[in-house]
């Protein structure tokens, strides 16, 4: 089975691997640079269409270029607020070789003022991260959750599940797409 995914990042690859492998056998993960066409902090419901734009470009892609792939996988993180705070979280969007598409999102996790003040400016997360944490590419490492958790968690298991709250939709074709393909 063949993945396109929207980005070359190892932790998003990563991300879809772990969370694939748990439903299927055999798996080929393809990074593939894609715009998300969305400001590089994007705020509540660009994150959606972040990924949104990054997996239709990969179907895009996959049709001109004949790559033969099953499924396109989209990953944006994203600030959205809700109850007056707000929350950092990765949102997924996958479409597979039929047309039919899902979106799913990892845990929201809180963010301080500090922060937050400085993404809705739109600095990205990640740049903000790097001068809280003092190192360079966090966003390619244990990223925002992993320091808010004190290393609990990492930004791969964060994304991973993003991509299986995704994957609910094709686990259950009949129930959500009214038929049953392979």
């Amino acid at each position: 089975m063949k993945i396109l995914v929207g980005s070359k990042n190892p932790v998003k690859l990563e991300s879809v691997r772990d969370a694939f492998s748990k439903y299927f056998n055999e798996i080929e993960i393809i990074g593939v640079d894609v715009n998300s066409n969305v400001p590089d902090q994007p705020i509540n419901d660009e994150t959606y269409s972040g990924a949104l734009s990054r997996s239709t470009s990969l179907v895009e892609i996959n049709r001109k270029e004949n790559l033969g792939a099953d499924y396109f996988v989209g990953i944006e993180g994203g600030i959205a607020e809700a109850f007056g705070k707000w929350f950092a979280f990765g949102c997924v969007s996958i479409i597979d070789k039929f047309g039919h598409s899902s979106f799913g999102t990892s845990a929201h996790f809180e963010l301080p003022e500090k922060v937050t003040a400085k993404l809705l400016n739109r600095e990205e997360l990640g740049i903000v991260m790097d001068e809280i944490m003092q190192e360079e590419n966090t966003k390619q490492k244990m990223g925002a959750i992993g320091f808010f958790t004190n290393g609990v968690m990492d930004r791969k298991e964060l994304y991973a599940s993003g991509v299986i709250a995704a994957l609910v939709p094709f686990n259950h074709k009949q129930m959500y797409f009214g038929k049953d393909e392979n």
